[in-house]
């Protein structure tokens, strides 16, 4: 197993700022196109489940990613040393951890009882999982 050694977040850097762009133009775009209220609000309404779908994909590949990672890990933990080992296994419960808050927000993300802080928290917190158990096997 190879881990990779490019920077994870400048693809998701250059993705987020693509997104603001977009959603910028987008509501730019409805607020000053000629239409009724009632339109006006379906467009909006639409662009906000195309957000969520979104966001519920990013959180998708951060659980995949971790379960990757994990993985990686149990391969990993057999040639640790005692007190490594000790390290390696508080680094995967934490990031054990992070991967069923991902599994949670995801699933009241699709129910519609996640609301965006905590989505946002819950990405967060799994992506720095993931990073501190990718550095963790890097050495």
């Amino acid at each position: 197993m190879q881990i990779r050694k490019e920077d994870p977040n400048t693809g998701k850097k250059v993705a987020i700022g693509a997104a603001l762009a977009g959603i910028g133009g987008y509501l730019a775009g409805i607020l000053t196109a000629p239409k009724s209220g009632k339109e006006t609000r379906n467009d909006i309404a639409d662009k906000a489940d195309d957000l969520k779908a979104d966001a519920a994909k990013e959180l998708q590949v951060v659980q995949d990613e971790l379960a990757v990672t994990l993985k990686e890990a149990q391969v990993k933990t057999i040639a640790l040393g005692s007190q490594a080992r000790e390290e390696f296994n508080e680094a995967v419960i934490r990031a054990r951890d992070a991967q069923n808050k991902a599994k949670l927000m995801a699933k009241a993300f699709k129910s519609g009882g996640a609301e965006d802080p905590e989505l946002n928290k819950a990405v967060k917190q799994a992506k720095q999982a993931q990073k501190n158990l990718a550095k963790f096997l890097k050495s």
